[in-house]
C-alpha cells in the first residue's frame, strides 16, 4: 500500500525529473572544460569533416587532424595605447582675424555708367586717401575702369535693383569686417575726416540708421527714411537684423526711389527709423544751390557740414574739397595755438620754469650728444652755394631739391616776419648773408638764417637792418605704406662677374659661399660670368686664363653632388653691368630673381633672405650697402692683425658710394631696359657709362631701396675706376677708393709721421 502511494505521488513529476537529468547530461557532453577562454569566437571548433571536436583543457587546435598543442603561460609586457596625433590648430594669419577685431567704416558710392568716369572719379580723389575702404556700385560700366577704383557692376540699370544688389553684396562680402557702412550718391561731397570722427564716437552695438530724415511719400508705412542725397550710416547690427527679410523687401516694392525703398524695408522689419542725432552727435548736411560758389558760403550750417548735395560737376567737387580743406587747416592751426598756450601756462609751474618748454613749443626737444662724436654738424650755405658737398668738395653749386629747400625757407621766414611786425613795419629781403642747417633725427631739419632786410615804416621811411631767424621743418607723422606680399621661398640666381684681375679672389669667395649656401642647401644657384678680352678669348683653347677657376668649380661640384655651378663666357673690351645683364637676362625666365654679386664680398645666407624680401616684382629693387674693410696696413698700423673683423668704425665703414651688388627681378630689368632703348639710339655710350643703379633710377618707376647690410662683408683691395663711366659714376668710384683707405685717426697719424720724416 505504501509503495503504491509513493508511486502515485512520483508518477506526475517523473517525466520532469527525467527531462532535466537528460538535458543536463547532454549539455555536459557538448561543453569544453577549459581554464581560460582561448577562442574569442566560441567554445565549439569545427573540424574539416564538419564534426564537432572537443578540446583538452589548456590546448589549441593546430589545424591538423587530431593534433593539439599545449599552451604554456607567459607574461605579456604592457604596451601603452598610442594616442592619435592631434589635428594642427588653425591659427589666423592676422591677430585682428583671430580676435574678431573689425574695421570701423566702409564707404559705398552709388554711381552709374554715365557718371563713373566724371563724378565718381572726383569722389574717389577727394575721399579715398582719407578712408581705408571705398567701393563704387553701378548697374553697368565701360570696359575701361578708372585707375585706382574698386568698382562692382550689378548688370542692371534699375535704381532699386542696384540698391538691393548693393546691400546684398555688402552682406555677403563685408558684413564681418566693418562696424558701420556709409552709402552715398556720386553727386554728394563727403568731408571724409568729419565722417571718420563721427563714426569713431558711435557705439558699435546699436541698431543705427543715421542721416537726413524724410517723411515717406504715400503707402502704409509710417516713419522716416534717410534721404540718399546727403548719404546715411547703417550699423552692422542693423544690416544683420535686416538680412533675413531682404528678399521680402525685393518682392514688395512700393517706392520709386531707392533710398525710400531701403527706408521702408528697414522701418518695417527692424522698427528702426532714420535719425539725424544720436548719443549727442549730429549728422550735419548742407543743400547746395544752383550756380553757387563754395568760397562765398559762410554760414555755420555750411562750415559744419559733413555732406554737401547736389554737386553738378567734378570741378565743383574739387572746389568744395579745397574750401573744406582750408577750413580744417584753419581749425588745426587754432588748435595748435591753443595747445601751445596751455603748454606755456603749465611750464611755468615746472622746476626750470619756462626753460623747460623747448622751442618750438610742442615739438620734440633737440638731440643732446653724449660724446663729441655724436655732435650734429651744421652745414653752411648761401643762396647760390653750399659748403658741404656729397663728393667731399669744400664748395659746390646749390641746385635741385637743395636750392628749392633754401628758397622755401627764406620765403617762409619773410612771411612770418611780416606777419609779426605788420602794419607798423613792412620788411623786404635784400640778401641772405649766412645760412646754416642741420638734420636732427629726433625732430627734423633746423635752419638759422641771417637776413639783410629793408624795413619800411608807415611814413615811407626805410632803412637796412640785419635779422637772425630760426626755423624748423619738423618730421611729419610716420605713415605705414602697404607693400605687396613676398615669400622667402623664391630661388635666387647669384650672378658673379669675374675678370682677369679677380681670379685670385675666387677661392676665398667659394669657401665662404659654400659654407653658407652649399652646406645648408640654400635655394640659390651660383652662376659665374667669365669676362674675356678679345686676345684672351682667342687663346682660350690653348691658354685659358680662367682654367684655375673652372678647376675649383669642378672640385666643389664633386664635393657637393647636388650642386651645379654653371658658367657663361662673354667677350668685350669695355666691361659694363648692363652689357652683362643683357646676356644673362635672355637665358633666364621673366620671373627670375637675380643677385648681382662681387667676388670681393662674402655672402651669407641671411642676406639671401633679405634679398628675397626686399626685391618685389613690379614694385621695388634692392641695392644693399656692404661693409667695407679698411686697408689693414693703415687700420692696424703698429698693431697685430685680428683674426676676425668686427663691424666697428675703426675696422671699416658701410660703403654708400658703391652700387656693385643689386637684387632685382628679370621682368623689372627688361622693362627698364626697354625704356632705355630710345635714348640708346641717340647715345650708344650709355651702355658703358651707366651702371644698374643709374638705369633703374632714370628709366624705371620702381622704388630703389638702399639699406645697410651687415651680412655683406667686403675685404679691402685696391680698386681701379673705369674712366669710361659717366662723370658721376667715376667720381663715386674715386670717392669710394679714398674713403676705404682707413680711419681718419690712423690717417692723421701716418700724415703726421710723414711730415715729421720730411722735415728731418
Amino acid at each position: 500500500m505504501r509503495v503504491s502511494k509513493c508511486l502515485g505521488l512520483v508518477r506526475p513529476v517523473g517525466p520532469v525529473v527525467v527531462g532535466i537529468s537528460l538535458g543536463f547530461t547532454l549539455s555536459l557532453l557538448s561543453v569544453s572544460w577549459v581554464e581560460e577562454p582561448c577562442d574569442p569566437v566560441g567554445l565549439v571548433t569545427l573540424v574539416q569533416d564538419g564534426s564537432v571536436a572537443n578540446r583538452r583543457p589548456s590546448s589549441i587546435w593546430t589545424g591538423t587532424d587530431g593534433e593539439e598543442e599545449d599552451i604554456q603561460p607567459r607574461i605579456l609586457s604592457y604596451e601603452p595605447v598610442q594616442q592619435p596625433q592631434p589635428k594642427k590648430m588653425f591659427r589666423a594669419k592676422y591677430i585682428s582675424t583671430e580676435l574678431g577685431i573689425r574695421e570701423r567704416l566702409f564707404v559705398g558710392i552709388l554711381t552709374s555708367k554715365s557718371t563713373l568716369s566724371t563724378l565718381a572719379v572726383a569722389v574717389n580723389r577727394t575721399i579715398s586717401h582719407h578712408l581705408d575702404s571705398v567701393a563704387f556700385f553701378t548697374g553697368s560700366r565701360d570696359r575701361k575702369v578708372p585707375h585706382g577704383m574698386f568698382v562692382v557692376t550689378h548688370g542692371d540699370e534699375r535704381h532699386i535693383w542696384n540698391m538691393y544688389q548693393t546691400v546684398r553684396y555688402i552682406l555677403n562680402h563685408f558684413i564681418s569686417e566693418y562696424d558701420y557702412f556709409y552709402l552715398a550718391q556720386d553727386d554728394t561731397y563727403t568731408q571724409a575726416d568729419r565722417l571718420k570722427a563721427l563714426v569713431g564716437h558711435l557705439s558699435v552695438d546699436r541698431l543705427l540708421y543715421m542721416g537726413s530724415p524724410e517723411e515717406f511719400d504715400g503707402g502704409q508705412t509710417w516713419g522716416r527714411y534717410c534721404y540718399g542725397g546727403f548719404g546715411y550710416l547703417l550699423s552692422r547690427g542693423l544690416l544683420l537684423t535686416l538680412q533675413p527679410f531682404l528678399e521680402n523687401c525685393r518682392n514688395d516694392i512700393v517706392s520709386a526711389r531707392p533710398d525710400e525703398w531701403l527706408g521702408r524695408c528697414i522701418v518695417q522689419y527692424t522698427n528702426t527709423h532714420c535719425v539725424h542725432q544720436h548719443e549727442g552727435l549730429q549728422y550735419y548736411h548742407f543743400e547746395l544751390g544752383k550756380n553757387s560758389d563754395p568760397s562765398k558760403e559762410d554760414s555755420a550750417e555750411f562750415r559744419n557740414a559733413l555732406t554737401v548735395h547736389p554737386v553738378s560737376d567734378p570741378e565743383q567737387m574739387y572746389r568744395l574739397h579745397k574750401h573744406f580743406t582750408q577750413i580744417e587747416l584753419q581749425r588745426t592751426y587754432q588748435e595748435i595755438h591753443k595747445l601751445q598756450a596751455e603748454i606755456k601756462n603749465v611750464s611755468v609751474l615746472a622746476f626750470d620754469g619756462n626753460r623747460s618748454a623747448t622751442w618750438p613749443i610742442g615739438i620734440t626737444p633737440p638731440f643732446q650728444p653724449k660724446t663729441r662724436f655724436e655732435v650734429l654738424r651744421w652745414d653752411y650755405f648761401t643762396e647760390d652755394q653750399i659748403y658741404s658737398c656729397v663728393d667731399g668738395s669744400p664748395k659746390c653749386e646749390l641746385r635741385g631739391i637743395d636750392k628749392q629747400d633754401v628758397s622755401d625757407v627764406i620765403e617762409v621766414a619773410m612771411a612770418e616776419l611780416n606777419r609779426k611786425y605788420k602794419p607798423m613795419i613792412h620788411l623786404k629781403k635784400q640778401q641772405l648773408l649766412n645760412g646754416y642747417r642741420r638734420f636732427d633725427p629726433t625732430r627734423g631739419m633746423e635752419y638759422t638764417l641771417d637776413l639783410q632786410l629793408e624795413a619800411v615804416n608807415q611814413k615811407g621811411r626805410s632803412c637796412s637792418i640785419t635779422k637772425r631767424v630760426c626755423l624748423l621743418r619738423p618730421l611729419s607723422r610716420i605713415e605705414i605704406i602697404p607693400m605687396p606680399y613676398v615669400t622667402e621661398a623664391s630661388r635666387v640666381h647669384v650672378i658673379l662677374p669675374i675678370t682677369f684681375q679677380d681670379r685670385e679672389l675666387v677661392r676665398q669667395f667659394l669657401e665662404v659661399y659654400a659654407a653658407n649656401a652649399f652646406v645648408t642647401g640654400e635655394n640659390a644657384i651660383l652662376t659665374f660670368l667669365f669676362i674675356y678680352k678679345s686676345h684672351e678669348a682667342q687663346q682660350v683653347n690653348r691658354d685659358d686664363i680662367f682654367a684655375s677657376v673652372k678647376a675649383q668649380i669642378t672640385t666643389y661640384e664633386r664635393r657637393f653632388p647636388a650642386v651645379r655651378i654653371p658658367w657663361i663666357s662673354v667677350k668685350t673690351e669695355s666691361p659694363s653691368q648692363i652689357k652683362f645683364m643683357d646676356v644673362i637676362s635672355k637665358k633666364h625666365p621673366v620671373d627670375t630673381l637675380f643677385f648681382v654679386a662681387s667676388v670681393k664680398t662674402n655672402v651669407k645666407s641671411e642676406f639671401l633672405n633679405r634679398c628675397r624680401m626686399n626685391s618685389i616684382s613690379n614694385w621695388q629693387v634692392f641695392f644693399p650697402v656692404h661693409f667695407q674693410n679698411f686697408n689693414p696696413d693703415i687700420a692696424y698700423y703698429n698693431e697685430p692683425l685680428p683674426k676676425t673683423v668686427d663691424l666697428v668704425k675703426e675696422a671699416g665703414l658701410f660703403d654708400r658710394s658703391s652700387f656693385d651688388e643689386a637684387c632685382f627681378h628679370n621682368s623689372d630689368y627688361m622693362a627698364a631696359r626697354t625704356r632705355m632703348a630710345s635714348d640708346l639710339q641717340e647715345n650708344e655710350e650709355l651702355l658703358e657709362s651707366l651702371d644698374l643703379y643709374d638705369m633703374f633710377v632714370k628709366y624705371s618707376t620702381l622704388h630703389v631701396f638702399r639699406a645697410v647690410e651687415p651680412s655683406l662683408l667686403r675685404h679691402y683691395s685696391h680698386q681701379q675706376c673705369n674712366p669710361r663711366l659717366s662723370e658721376e659714376t667715376y667720381q663715386r668710384c674715386m670717392q669710394n677708393t679714398l674713403e676705404g683707405l682707413g680711419p681718419r685717426s690712423k690717417l692723421a697719424v701716418l700724415l703726421f709721421e710723414l711730415e715729421q720724416g720730411n722735415s728731418t
